[in-house]
């Protein structure tokens, strides 16, 4: 049985990959701000530097959800944790630069969804 040659890709062909390529960074970048929790601290954080009780007032997650959040997201480099060790304890957090960088991303979503929604 003859096999035949591959074929050329066409100009379609490219313009096809491209327009892949371009959806995959988009489905990577929301893979990795993650699920909706993650996606509520981000956004919550925008207004700067906040104590875990601020966060759990501020965006209505159970103590576990919240942990487990800030857990992943400090993991995953989009938040800092900072300690301070005086009477009592306190965590605070805040967005790291790759965090921060996602505000013009909020903003965007946020006039879109305003007028789409």
């Amino acid at each position: 049985m003859a096999t035949q040659p591959p074929e050329a890709d066409t100009d379609e062909d490219t313009e096809v990959e491209r327009r892949n390529a371009d959806v995959c960074n988009v489905v990577g970048a929301v893979e990795e701000m993650g699920a909706k929790w993650k996606l509520i601290v981000l956004n919550d954080l925008r207004d700067g530097e906040k104590r875990f009780n601020e966060l759990k007032r501020s965006t209505g997650a159970s103590s576990y959800t919240l942990s487990r959040v800030l857990d992943d997201l400090a993991e995953e480099g989009f938040i800092e944790n900072r300690k301070e060790f005086e009477s009592p304890v306190a965590s605070y957090y805040t967005l790291t630069e790759k965090g921060d960088a996602l505000c013009p991303v909020f903003e965007s979503l946020d006039a879109w969804g305003e007028d789409w929604l």
